[in-house]
């Protein structure tokens, strides 16, 4: 029995990353994404026509989701893991942040997993069993400046979550959660600056950003058998960004200096 994996925002980042990590073990993908030509750009360069399957469609529509997991379905007959990875944000003050776009953030980051959950979990639960993984962020943890809209969204998806965990448990499907913190993705290089990233690194123990393989490893380990007694989790990527407190600058400084 080969494995089908269904990913959300996989044109690019860490949805590409995590759907390479899934090939690489033998699954077949189901990569979806609202990029129509960079979707189609992506799977083309993985090269692998019989395992994947590209589906353009806004997860923030419930028609469009359906459609998209019926086709994913009907093309691999299964669907046993499923990542809601899609994601977008707005960098503004709050008393700046519209009405649209606080509507739109929630609507693509917290209703798009519920949509696709609910479209999915069927499927899982007629199989007997599932994993779902819902990517949050370090902004759901933490809260920081310009991220009114996007924090508040992954932290309610890290709710939702543990709701799903909760109520599809006696199913055989397990729900957890990712949350990377500074990951060298498109949008970071795209709106952190030189000032932005030497704050990250000084207040990351790894004094570094994280790589999208290495989200891909820990999305990827969540939807194995390896992880399947844990269930309504939440894992920090973070290189323990969530972990250290405040002072780290100054006391590397006063290491280097003894």
């Amino acid at each position: 029995m080969t494995k089908v994996a269904l990913i959300t925002g996989a044109a690019r980042g860490i949805g590409l990353a995590t759907a390479s990590r899934f090939l690489a073990d033998g699954w077949r993908v189901a990569m979806l994404d609202v990029l129509g030509d960079i979707l189609a750009a992506a799977v083309a360069g993985l090269d692998r026509p019989d395992d994947t399957l590209a589906l353009v469609a806004d997860v923030s529509d419930p028609a469009a989701v359906q459609a998209a997991v019926r086709r994913a379905h009907a093309r691999f007959g299964r669907i046993d893991a499923l990542v809601n990875n899609a994601g977008i944000a707005v960098f503004k003050p709050m008393l700046d942040v519209t009405l649209e776009e606080w509507q739109r953030v929630l609507s693509v980051n917290l209703t798009g997993p519920f949509l696709m959950t609910q479209a999915v979990a069927p499927i899982m639960r007629d199989q007997g069993a599932g994993a779902i993984v819902n990517i949050t962020s370090i902004s759901g943890l933490r809260a920081s400046t310009l991220r009114v809209a996007y924090g508040t969204s992954k932290a309610a998806l890290a709710h939702l979550t543990r709701q799903q965990a909760a109520e599809l448990g006696e199913y055989g499907i397990r729900v957890n959660a990712v949350a990377p913190g500074p990951v060298d993705t498109a949008m970071a290089k795209a709106v952190h600056t030189r000032e932005i990233r030497a704050d990250y690194h000084d207040h990351i123990p790894l004094n570094r950003y994280g790589l999208e393989r290495e989200l891909a490893e820990a999305i990827f380990f969540l939807c194995s058998e390896k992880a399947a007694y844990i269930t309504g989790h939440e894992l920090a990527v973070d290189g323990g960004f969530y972990a250290s407190g405040v002072g780290l600058p100054t006391l590397r400084k006063e290491r280097r200096n003894t």
